[in-house]
């Protein structure tokens, strides 16, 4: 009998990997699904974005290997826009390196850094994928409570010292999955003090950085002062230009860092197709007016999905940013049961909370992914099937 080793043993399945599923069988029951589960946008990639790699490919330059670090151009191409858009200032040669997307880089930082049973500082709810990597990694996490009352900010006072000067890695994420809060500058200068305080190296999730409502301009974590020295920022062109399935990220910032993951890198995998590069590269040269009108697109569906909920009686502060609604479940419901229930009544899929750690239980996660149209619809189907909610 073939065995799995133990750190795969102690993997759970991948949470979209159990919707997916569920999907599925759904569908095979006739069941037209309405999914506001999965963070996918359906929009497509621009056309601007698209013409340039139809172009790339025929360039047979492009059908040899790449660079694993990335090509310097591309490299180039997030140095200016981080310049543009933050005002930090990066070398593209030693503070950048290319990723598959983001997810790639953020799962194998921590094979890059961890020892057996190191520890690393994950936020609880948060992206599966900080405690997987950390697990498939060797070592353990210490989730860091993000409740409503904190701004689903860590309380950096009330991680154990003990734990901090064990504590290898630390994985922030702002604008917030699931929660949709934004972290201010401020708070990521306190990050950075306790870094140092602890030699802990800090990992930031931008990968919602340029999805926000009512004016916000969320802050990167390389603003804060001293941020280079201790940390890195993962972000990704998936969100911002509906490139979920060109797999496309970087990481920016410490150097060392950036140098580790890199070698890392280019002995498990031989980097990101040159052409998806340069169509990045593309991206990244002038995106705003695309970006004004994304935002608008996804204002226009949390206001749909604040009146569906308020029309079931359910209550939810809406997001800053990132799309997604983090929502408590009604009186009597678990995360699971009420998702379940959504799904066999209604045929909407929503995400139950629990999926993203022990804190998301009491939460059920909204993605606007969906057509606005969609949105109305699926929740007049949740109002039909199970009324008004009197939770």
């Amino acid at each position: 009998m073939l065995r799995e080793n133990q750190a795969m043993q102690n993997l759970p399945p991948y949470l979209f990997a159990r919707i997916e599923q569920k999907i599925a069988e759904a569908k095979e029951k006739g069941v037209d699904i309405i999914n506001l589960g999965i963070g996918d946008p359906d929009l497509p990639t621009p056309k601007y974005i698209i013409d340039k790699m139809a172009e790339a490919i025929y360039d047979s330059a492009n059908h040899q290997y790449p660079s694993s670090v990335g090509l310097l151009e591309y490299r180039k191409a997030v140095a200016e826009w981080y310049k543009k858009r933050h005002g930090v200032d990066l070398d593209p040669k030693t503070e950048i390196v290319s990723l598959i997307g983001s997810k790639e880089g953020i799962a194998h930082i921590s094979f890059a850094y961890l020892d057996k049973d190191d520890i690393n500082l994950v936020p609880d709810p948060g992206y599966p994928v900080y405690n997987i990597g950390t697990i498939l990694a060797g070592g353990k996490s210490y989730f860091m409570p993000l409740k409503e009352e904190n701004g689903f900010l860590p309380v950096l006072e009330d991680i154990p010292s003990d734990i901090a000067r064990k504590a290898k890695l630390m994985f922030i994420n702002y604008p917030n999955n699931p929660t949709g809060a934004v972290a201010s500058l401020d708070f990521f200068e306190k990050v950075v003090e306790f870094a140092k305080s602890f030699d802990i190296l800090v990992c930031h999730d931008a990968a919602y950085s340029e999805i926000a409502f009512d004016g916000i301009k969320p802050p990167s974590f390389l603003e804060a002062k001293g941020a280079k020295d201790v940390g890195i920022e993962f972000n990704s062109l998936s969100k911002p230009f509906n490139m979920t399935g060109w797999r496309i990220g970087w990481a920016a910032g410490n150097r060392e860092a950036i140098e580790v993951l890199g070698r890392f890198k280019s002995n498990i995998d031989s980097g990101v197709f040159q052409a998806v590069q340069y169509a990045a590269v593309e991206a990244l040269k002038e995106p705003e007016d695309h970006l004004n009108q994304l935002r608008k697109v996804y204002q226009e569906r949390r206001d749909a999905v604040l009146e569906g909920l308020n029309k079931i009686g359910l209550k939810a502060n809406p997001p800053k940013g990132s799309f997604y609604f983090w929502v408590p479940v009604p009186d009597g419901f678990t995360s699971a049961s009420f998702a379940e229930m959504i799904l066999e009544k209604a045929g909407v899929i929503v995400t139950p909370g629990n999926g993203y750690g022990e804190y998301g239980e009491g939460y059920f996660r909204i993605a606007l992914t969906v057509s606005k149209e969609r949105i109305c619809e699926a929740f007049e189907r949740i109002e039909k099937a199970v009324g008004k909610v009197e939770f």
